[in-house]
């Protein structure tokens, strides 16, 4: 794909910094560029080289600069692109892109570089979204997937799926046009095994999902429990810094206090919850009732209770952990005893007889807090991740594999009831087609607008 105007934007973030880059892509970029750079004629130089010089309006000097050049199609968005590493000073790089758009080029909309390596065949649209997900990575988990994705990921296994019934396909097509002599050249048994291993590999990605949402966004993870019971102190343990108001006041918290840290790579996110007691107090009231909305939106709940005035009355206890139970029966439940610094070898013998796989906790003193971060960690499967098995962390690749699922589905049962070859190849040509949405082979102005603004400018 030609595009007939050069762009140009601030590629690093804004705000003072060392260094800032400000990037030029198009069929003018050696052009603009040497109007504005002093030093040598960038375009008589080699690709993949660096230059330093000046950047000047007129006899103005605005920064000393080193450019990178990239001939097209060897460069990222497939043309001819500079890099203009200059200081990073705001007013500087404002006015290296204003001096670019001055001399022809314009202001690069949300996510055009990377839309135009896609464009241009030098991405997928799968990889071209990881691009997004590699800059938005904030753990280890995140950055591993985003980079699997982004060198290929499952696009080499959905391309190589997809061409196998193109294969098979075309050979439906094909009986059609003899379809009074009754012949038949696409193998039905070898059809029939194609289609099975088809779904096999679809399943897997889908229930991959699961998963790949997780490492993608983290874990939510709900804190729930009676006033005072050291809710806000456990929180500040894991996060290792105060973050949430501890008072001997029970009902301090009254909304709920949201806070991320990765732990072995995976992103967690947790909820610090309002007590749950009756009260009436309106303000207490709204922010127990954000409790539950906050126990129903996570993953993993912990349910922390305080050793030392329950130890008297762990049936009630026990009563609380089969209502979250009862009421959750998929959602993992940690049930944590805080305080236990208060007891003696007695009462801890008796809650460990009492309450069943209970974790001993002093959130105050922070002993139990690692071996729960660990016990966090070991709910989430990373062996997929470890194993290179392919992951779906995209919710628009998901949608598309259940419709594509749905159809190859309709494929095998026809297959199995004898259904005609040109019924076939229309179940068959709509599974194509949700292959295709998911690498890019077919598109629309408004998908590729969707996924591209929420791209920064400059990538």
């Amino acid at each position: 794909m030609k595009n007939t105007n050069t762009i140009v934007a601030q590629a690093t973030p804004p705000g003072v910094g060392a260094i800032g880059v400000v990037r030029i892509s198009g069929l003018e970029a050696f052009a603009i560029a040497d109007k504005i750079f002093w030093g040598k004629k960038l375009a008589k130089q080699e690709s993949h080289t660096l230059h330093f010089g000046l950047i000047k309006d007129e006899e103005t000097v605005i920064d000393e600069v080193l450019v990178s050049l990239f001939k097209g199609p060897n460069s990222f968005t497939g043309e001819d692109s500079i890099e203009i590493s200059a200081h990073g000073s705001p007013y500087v790089l404002q006015q290296i892109v204003s001096l670019c758009i001055k001399n022809g080029a314009r202001l690069a909309r949300a996510g055009e570089f990377t839309q135009r390596a896609f464009m241009n065949g030098k991405l997928d649209l799968s990889q071209a979204e990881s691009v997004a997900d590699i800059i938005a990575a904030e753990s280890k988990g995140q950055h591993e997937l985003a980079i699997k994705q982004m060198r290929g990921g499952y696009s080499e296994q959905m391309e190589s799926l997809r061409q196998e019934l193109i294969d098979f396909t075309a050979l439906i097509e094909l009986e059609l046009d003899f379809s009074e002599e009754d012949v038949e050249f696409a193998d039905r048994k070898k059809f029939f095994a194609l289609i099975t291993k088809t779904n096999g590999v679809i399943e897997n990605l889908i229930q991959s999902f699961q998963y790949g949402n997780v490492l993608k966004n983290g874990v939510p993870v709900a804190i729930v429990g009676e006033p005072n019971v050291g809710k806000s102190t456990l929180l500040n343990a894991i996060l290792n810094e105060d973050r949430a108001i501890v008072s001997e006041i029970a009902g301090t918290t009254r909304d709920t206090i949201e806070d991320e840290i990765s732990i072995g790579g995976i992103g967690f996110r947790f909820i610090d919850t309002a007590g749950i007691r009756e009260t009436e107090d309106v303000v207490e009231s709204i922010g127990i009732k954000k409790t539950f909305e906050k126990i129903e939106q996570s993953q993993v709940v912990i349910y922390l209770f305080d050793s030392s005035a329950s130890i008297t009355n762990l049936y009630s206890v026990k009563l609380e952990i089969e209502k979250i139970k009862n009421k959750h029966p998929q959602k993992p439940l940690l049930v944590i005893a805080n305080k236990i610094d208060q007891l003696d070898d007695i009462q801890l013998a008796k809650l460990n007889a009492e309450i069943d796989d209970v974790q001993l906790l002093s959130a105050k003193s922070g002993f139990g807090v690692e071996q729960l971060t660990h016990k966090l960690l070991d709910l989430i499967n990373t062996g997929a991740l470890r194993n290179n098995e392919t992951i779906v962390t995209n919710s628009r690749h998901y949608d598309a594999l259940l419709k594509a699922f749905e159809e190859t589905q309709k494929v095998k049962y026809g297959l199995v009831t004898g259904l005609s070859g040109d019924l076939l190849a229309i179940d068959i040509r709509q599974a194509l087609y949700h292959f295709g949405e998911i690498t890019g082979e077919i598109t629309t102005d408004d998908l590729l607008g969707n996924i591209f603004a929420n791209f920064c400018i400059g990538k």
